[in-house]
C-alpha cells in the first residue's frame, strides 16, 4: 500500500499517454529481434535444463550467457541428514536434467561427501553458515566457482530459503529458482 503523498502511480502532470507511448516504443526497438532458429535452439536448452522458457531467456538475458548447471542447496533436494535418500521425485528430475551439472551444497548436518555419493549429483560442498558474515558467505561460495573452474553466473541456485536466496548475490550466480518451482 502506498504511504502519505504517494499518487498510485497516477500521473497528474499533462503528456503522460505520450510519455508512456514513447517508453514503450523505445522499449520494443531496444529489445532483439533473434531469428527462429535461435529461438528454437534456446526453446531446445531451456528444455535440456528443465526449465521454462521464459525463466531461461530472463536469466540468459540478465547476464549474456548461457547456463552450464544447478547448484542445489540440500534443502531443495529434501536431504536434512547423512543416511537420509534423495526423495525418487528428486532424483527423477535430477536424472533427467540434459548437459547440465548437477551440483550440491550441504547444510550441516549433511556433509559434501554423502551428497556427492548420491549417483545423480556430480560434486557437492559445504554450505555457507547461517551465522557466517557477508564476506565470510561471498568467500565460501567462491570458493565453489574456483574449485569447479568455471564462472559463477553459468549456474543457477535451487534453493528453498531465504537464506540461500542471498547466495546469489553473494557469489554473483545467474539466477535463483525455488525448489517448488523447479521439481513441481
Amino acid at each position: 500500500m502506498a504511504g502519505i503523498g504517494h499518487n498510485s502511480g497516477l500521473s497528474v502532470a499533462s503528456g503522460h499517454s505520450w510519455r508512456v507511448h514513447a517508453w514503450a516504443k523505445a522499449r520494443r526497438e531496444l529489445l532483439p529481434v533473434l531469428p527462429i532458429e535461435v529461438v528454437r535452439l534456446r526453446v531446445k536448452r531451456a528444455a535440456e535444463l528443465g526449465l521454462p522458457y521464459k525463466t531461461y531467456a530472463g536469466i540468459r538475458a540478465s547476464n549474456g550467457h548461457d547456463l552450464i548447471g544447478f547448484l542445489f542447496s540440500s534443502n531443495a533436494l529434501r536431504v536434512l541428514r547423512d543416511g537420509q535418500a534423495l526423495p525418487a521425485d528428486r532424483a527423477d528430475r535430477l536424472e533427467g536434467l540434459v548437459n547440465a551439472a548437477r551440483h550440491a551444497v550441504a547444510h550441516r548436518p549433511v556433509t559434501p561427501s554423502y551428497l556427492a555419493a548420491q549417483p545423480v549429483i556430480d560434486r557437492a560442498f559445504a554450505a555457507p553458515r547461517f551465522a557466517d558474515s557477508w564476506s565470510a558467505m561471498r568467500r565460501d561460495l567462491d570458493g565453489i566457482a574456483v574449485t569447479l573452474r568455471q564462472p559463477a553466473d553459468r549456474f543457477v541456485l535451487v534453493g528453498d530459503t531465504d537464506f540461500e536466496r542471498e547466495w546469489v548475490a553473494a557469489a554473483r550466480l545467474a539466477g535463483y529458482v525455488s525448489a517448488e518451482a523447479f521439481f513441481s
